[in-house]
């Protein structure tokens, strides 16, 4: 599966910042709580830096099933502890009953403030390894397939 999206990062078109940027801002986005909505943050966000909106749609899958439960727990923490909130005082929190009602005002500041907060070191970090990795990989592929198809092109000519 990784596999997968690296071929598609090193085919997507356009210079090696735009692809490097769009998967930075889309895996920055990738560590805010808001599951369901980071590819509609990190697609303008992409856009508005120069990035491809593509690269940053496929950045967002840094938020999966197996990172998730990583994320939110660390985000929280990193949160509650900028904040200055004790992370002990909300063992007693209800999540159920929250969720249930789903109302926004009683899930910020227990939750979902501490989560944003928290995001931003990580995701900054995160964001700034995964633009250099990219940058120096789209690169390096496409200097190593100019070379396949140049020396392509000399076979040719002297055939």
């Amino acid at each position: 599966m990784v596999e997968y999206y690296r071929l598609k990062v090193m085919r997507i078109g356009g210079s090696p910042h735009a692809v490097a940027a769009g998967v930075a801002v889309g895996v920055i986005s990738a560590w805010t709580p808001f599951l369901g909505f980071h590819v509609l943050f990190a697609i303008p966000i992409a856009y508005l830096l120069g990035g491809s909106m593509i690269a940053a749609a496929i950045g967002t899958t840094f938020a999966n099933p197996i990172t998730c439960p990583i994320i939110w727990p660390l985000t929280w923490k990193i949160g509650a502890t900028i904040l200055g909130h004790d992370p002990a005082g909300h063992d007693n929190l209800d999540l159920g009953q929250l969720f249930h009602h789903l109302d926004i005002t009683q899930l910020w500041r227990p939750i979902l403030e501490p989560m944003v907060i928290g995001a931003i070191p990580p995701g900054l970090i995160s964001g700034a390894i995964f633009y250099a990795g990219t940058y120096w990989a789209v690169r390096s592929f496409r200097n190593r397939r100019m070379e396949r198809l140049t020396a392509r092109a000399g076979m040719l000519k002297s055939a």
